[in-house]
């Protein structure tokens, strides 16, 4: 008789290759969905609404709006799912139902902004809230999903596909904007096209294929007045918090550096010509060729380092990482003109990044207070990556813009800003790596 664990769910059985693959494909269409959106489209669209002089304003005003929604809505939403059994499962059916809704917000996107009109810019960051808001219903019960159905001896395997797949779907990300770019113009429109096509098919492949485990014991019912009372409880947990914290700095360092790429090509690289080999169309199609870069570096690394983790620990892992992601800003600042030496940071801080995402994952799944509220705790630790989006991305958006002016108020253009920003990215980067250091069960 098989044994039970929360909720009487149905012990875990091994999964195989293709079991792991499916349940991470999701992942592959998040992926693709927020770095075009992220990266590419939602730079050139703070730029074509605000303009030249507060387009990192606008940016971090429309990204700090949409994150603030999805810190409230990945918590809930997952304790929801925790709570309430359907015939199709408890994650199932808000996966399908969120992709669903976000892909019609996406169209608001598509056709809301107009060239230099400020008036445009509240229905847009009404849509970019919508598609935050269903994004999130559907990835909070996905995120329990890996506890949920992966024994805990392949946890390191398991975050290692999650993280390959969301660094897969970056580099078709980054590849579908140079593909859309013809003659010095990206196709927004086709951008817009493509995710909801990609997201979706994801979407289907994952549902389709992993069953969730049977619940043979109804769950509490859900009370909002208890949920609130306990949103934060698992910050209690000492290994939880640090987790939390860790990951949170790191996405601070991420942010700060990922938003400002395309704004970065265009004030300060400029010449996009690369090893004499090609030129870039325009900072769109060279921030791509810096993700792709960026891509063949973390593809190997993401899962190399998930399975060398269950190994020899995930804090070393988390440590080589860290050092890979702080050099790139550094370089940044010292080398700023030369577009070769630029791109090819991909390479490096994707390394870093690929092995960080596929160690962060097993950590967080490791030191989960409550096997009762999986999905609550997931979207808990889902605010250590909303939240930074809430404030890195003003804050860094704030210095840029205003560094810049008042560098330049002597007539000279200045682009000092951008040192600002990747001084305080490294910084970040350098916090969050001494802090796992606290973390006690995970090695």
């Amino acid at each position: 008789m098989a044994t039970v664990t929360a909720f009487g769910a149905s012990q875990k059985s091994r999964m195989s290759t293709f079991n792991q693959i499916m349940l991470s494909l999701f992942w592959f269409g998040i992926g693709t969905h927020w770095t075009i959106i992220l990266i590419t489209i939602l730079p050139y669209q703070a730029n074509l609404i605000g303009g030249e002089s507060v387009k990192g304003q606008t940016l971090g005003i429309v990204l700090g709006a949409g994150a603030f929604v999805s810190m409230i809505v990945a918590p809930l939403f997952g304790a929801l799912s925790d709570r309430i059994i359907t015939p199709f499962g408890r994650r199932r059916p808000w996966i399908v139902v969120g992709t669903l809704m976000n892909i019609l917000g996406l169209a608001g996107l598509a056709f809301f902004p107009r060239a230099n009109d400020l008036s445009s810019l509240p229905l847009y960051i009404f849509a970019f809230m919508w598609v935050e808001f269903w994004n999130n219903v559907a990835t909070a019960p996905y995120s329990a999903l890996i506890p949920d159905v992966v024994p805990q001896a392949q946890r390191g395997s398991a975050s290692g596909w999650y993280g390959l797949m969301n660094i897969l779907g970056t580099f078709v990300g980054a590849v579908a904007a140079i593909v859309l770019t013809i003659n010095g113009v990206t196709n927004i429109i086709g951008l817009y096209i493509f995710i909801a096509v990609v997201l979706f098919l994801c979407m289907l492949g994952t549902v389709t294929f992993v069953r969730e485990p049977q619940v043979t014991k109804q769950p509490p019912p859900f009370v909002l007045g208890d949920f609130v009372r306990n949103l934060f409880s698992p910050m209690k947990d000492h290994d939880f918090r640090w987790v939390f914290w860790t990951r949170f700095l790191m996405v601070m360092g991420v942010y700060t550096v990922q938003q400002f790429l395309q704004f970065y090509m265009g004030d300060v690289v400029k010449d996009f010509n690369f090893a004499g080999l090609f030129t870039a169309e325009n900072a769109i199609a060279a921030t791509s060729v810096f993700l792709v870069l960026f891509l063949v570096g973390a593809l190997p690394s993401s899962i190399v380092a998930g399975i060398l983790s269950d190994r020899f620990g995930r804090k070393l892992m988390v440590y080589i990482s860290s050092a890979f992601q702080a050099i790139v800003p550094i370089v940044f600042v010292l080398f700023a003109p030369a577009y070769t030496i630029t791109a090819t940071l991909g390479l490096l801080f994707g390394i870093g990044y690929g092995a960080y995402q596929s160690v962060d994952w097993a950590m967080a799944s490791e030191v989960l207070p409550s096997e009762d509220d999986y999905a609550k705790d997931m979207g808990v630790w889902h605010v250590a990556l909303t939240f930074p989006q809430v404030i890195a991305t003003p804050i860094a958006g704030f210095l840029l813009d205003n560094v810049n002016r008042l560098a330049s108020s002597g007539g000279t253009p200045s682009t000092l800003g951008y040192n600002v920003i990747f001084a305080l990215a490294t910084s970040y980067f350098i916090l969050g790596t001494v802090l796992v250091r606290r973390i006690r069960k995970v090695k």
